[in-house]
C-alpha cells in the first residue's frame, strides 16, 4: 500500500497515452488563448469587484488584482513548463502524478473537480442574475421563485422588509409569492439550470463547436470591457480614491460573518477573495490533448491569457473605484450600477449584455475543463472508465462525463446560494497552484535533463514564490473555507480508498513488477 500511494506515473506512460488519445487535436495557440480569456473574464470582473472594493480593499482593489496577478503569474510559469513537456489532459492532476505520486495526484484531481464544478455553478447563478437585470430593462419580469433558490429568495424578501424597500423588490419581480407542497415553499434558479444544459449539449457535440461559441463570447466581452474602461475614465472623480488605502477596520459581511477590512492586510484579503476572477488560465492546460502543437501553444495560451486579463482587471478596478466611492458600490452588479449612477442607461444595457456573454463563456470553459479532468483520472483507473472515460464514437468527446457533470452542476446552480458556492472555489484553486509550483521544482531536481520546450525562468525563485504567494492568500481566508475543503477532501479519500486504489492502473503495474521480481 505504501509503495502504491507514492508510486509516480512515468512520463513515458503519458507519452504513450498521448499517441493513443482519441480526442481531436483542433486547437491552435489563439484558440487556447481564447479559452483562457474566456474562462478568466467573467464573474470576477462583473461581480466580485464590488465586494472586493467595498468589504476588503477599498480603492486599493487595483492593488489586490496586482497581488493576485503576481501569485498567478508564478503559478502560470510553472503550469506552462509542465504543459510543455507533459502535454496531456488532466492539468495539475497529471503533473502531480508524474512528480509526487498517486495519492497527491488524487488529492489535486479531486480538488480540481471541486474548482471547476463549483466554479461553473457560481457563474451560472451570476448569469441568471444578469439575465434578470437585462430583461428588466424591457420590463420583462418573472416570479422571484423562478429566478432564485429558496434560501436566496427568502433572504432577499427578509432584507427588503427590514429596510422598508419591499416595494422596490416587488418592482423587480412579477410576484414575491412561493408555490408550496405540503407546506414547503418551492423555488429554483431556473435560468441557471437551463444555461448549464444548453452548454452541456454544446460540449457533447465537440470541442470545435465549444471553441467557436467561446470565441464569439470572448470577442463580445473583451470589446465591452474596453468600452467600460474608455467611457468610465471620463467619469472618474479622483476624490473617490482618497484615501486610496483606507484605515484598517472590521466589517460584517452579508452572511453575518466578521472579518478585517482595508489597510495592507485588506489588500491581501481582497486578493484572496477576488482570486475567483483569475480562475481559468489553468484550464488551458487541461486541453493539451486537443492542441495541435501542445508543447508551444499551451504555454503561449496560459501566459498570454493571464497577461491580457490582468491588465484589463487593474484598469477596470481603477475605473470602478474612481466612478463611485467604495462605500457606495453596489455589490450585486457593481459595474452596471456605477454607470447607472451617472445616468448612462445605454451603458447599463451594453454591460448587462456583455456580462451575459462573458459568464456564458466562463461556464463553457469550466464545464469543459472538469470533463477533461474526469477523463484523465478515469484513464488511470481511479474513477470508472466506462462512465468518465468513454469517448463518443462520432463527436469524440467524453460525453457521459459531460452529461453527468451537467446533472450535478445544474442542480447545484438551481438550489444553492451563490455565496456558498463561490467560497468553495478559491481555496481549492490556491491549493492546486501551491502544489503545481512545488511539483515543477521537484521535477527539475528529479529529471533535469528531460527536454522542456518551455522552461520557467529562475525556477529557484519562481517556484518558491508561487508557493508563498498562493499559500499566503489561502491563510487569509475564513475558517469556514478550510472546513469545506477538509470535508470535500475526506469525501475524496473515501472514494479513493474504496474504489480508486483497488482499480488503479499503476497499482496493477506495480503488482506485476513486484511479481516479476519475486519470480
Amino acid at each position: 500500500m505504501r509503495n502504491q500511494l507514492w508510486q509516480r506515473k512515468p512520463v513515458e506512460h503519458f507519452e504513450i497515452e498521448m499517441k493513443e488519445s482519441k480526442l481531436k487535436r483542433v486547437l491552435g495557440k489563439w484558440g487556447l488563448t481564447s479559452l483562457g480569456i474566456g474562462a478568466i473574464i467573467g464573474a470576477g470582473i462583473f461581480v466580485m469587484t464590488g465586494v472586493g472594493a467595498k468589504e476588503y480593499a477599498g480603492p486599493a482593489l487595483a492593488l489586490s488584482f496586482v497581488v493576485a496577478g503576481i501569485g498567478c503569474t508564478f503559478a502560470a510559469l510553472c503550469f506552462a513548463e509542465f504543459a510543455s513537456f507533459l502535454p496531456v489532459e488532466g492539468s495539475a492532476y497529471a503533473y502531480s502524478y508524474a512528480t509526487m505520486g498517486e495519492l497527491f495526484a488524487w488529492i489535486i484531481g479531486w480538488d480540481l473537480i471541486l474548482e471547476y464544478g463549483m466554479g461553473a455553478s457560481a457563474v451560472a447563478v451570476g448569469w441568471s442574475g444578469y439575465l434578470a437585470k437585462f430583461l428588466h430593462l424591457f420590463d420583462i419580469k418573472f416570479p422571484i421563485w423562478l429566478m432564485n433558490d429558496v434560501f436566496t429568495a427568502k433572504e432577499m424578501i427578509a432584507e427588503a422588509t427590514s429596510k422598508g424597500t419591499l416595494t422596490d423588490l416587488a418592482n423587480k419581480y412579477s410576484s414575491l409569492d412561493f408555490p408550496s407542497i405540503f407546506g414547503i415553499d418551492l423555488a429554483a434558479n431556473v435560468p441557471a439550470f437551463f444555461i448549464i444544459w444548453v452548454l452541456t449539449a454544446i460540449l457533447v457535440r465537440g470541442i470545435k463547436h465549444a471553441s467557436s461559441t467561446n470565441n464569439l463570447m470572448v470577442a463580445i466581452k473583451v470589446a465591452v470591457v474596453l468600452f467600460i474602461i474608455v467611457l468610465g475614465v471620463q467619469y472618474i472623480n479622483p476624490e473617490n480614491w482618497d484615501p486610496f488605502i483606507p484605515k484598517r477596520t472590521t466589517f460584517t459581511d452579508s452572511l453575518g460573518g466578521t472579518h478585517g477590512a482595508f489597510g495592507f492586510l485588506g489588500i491581501i484579503s481582497g486578493a484572496a477573495y477576488i482570486f475567483f476572477a483569475y480562475i481559468g488560465f489553468d484550464t488551458v492546460s487541461t486541453h493539451a490533448g486537443e492542441s495541435k502543437n501542445p508543447q508551444k501553444d499551451v504555454p503561449f495560451g496560459i501566459i498570454t491569457s493571464l497577461i491580457v486579463t490582468t491588465v484589463l482587471y487593474i484598469l477596470v478596478a481603477l475605473v470602478l473605484t474612481g466612478m463611485v466611492n467604495y462605500k457606495d458600490i453596489d455589490v450585486t452588479a457593481p459595474i452596471a450600477a456605477a454607470f447607472g449612477a451617472h445616468g448612462l442607461s445605454f451603458a447599463v444595457f451594453i454591460i448587462s449584455l456583455a456580462a451575459i456573454a462573458g459568464l456564458t463563456s466562463v461556464s463553457i470553459v469550466m464545464l469543459l475543463g472538469q470533463s477533461r479532468v474526469f477523463y484523465a483520472i478515469s484513464k488511470d483507473g481511479l474513477l470508472p472508465k466506462k462512465t468518465f472515460g468513454e469517448v463518443h464514437p462520432v463527436f469524440r468527446t467524453p460525453w457521459k462525463a459531460n452529461i453527468l457533470i451537467g446533472v450535478v452542476v445544474s442542480l447545484v446552480s438551481a438550489f444553492t446560494p451563490i455565496e456558498g458556492i463561490s467560497k468553495m472555489v478559491n481555496i481549492g484553486t490556491l491549493l492546486a497552484f501551491v502544489m503545481v509550483s512545488a511539483a515543477v521544482w521537484i521535477m527539475r531536481k528529479k529529471e533535469p535533463d528531460r527536454p522542456r520546450p518551455f522552461r520557467a525562468p529562475a525556477i529557484w525563485f519562481v517556484a518558491p514564490m508561487g508557493i508563498l504567494f498562493n499559500l499566503g492568500m489561502m491563510l487569509t481566508l475564513e475558517w469556514q473555507n478550510w472546513l469545506r475543503l477538509v470535508v470535500w477532501l475526506l469525501i475524496g479519500f473515501s472514494i479513493y480508498f474504496f474504489y480508486g486504489k483497488k482499480h488503479s492502473v499503476m497499482a496493477q503495474r506495480l503488482k506485476e513488477k513486484n511479481g516479476n521480481v519475486e519470480n
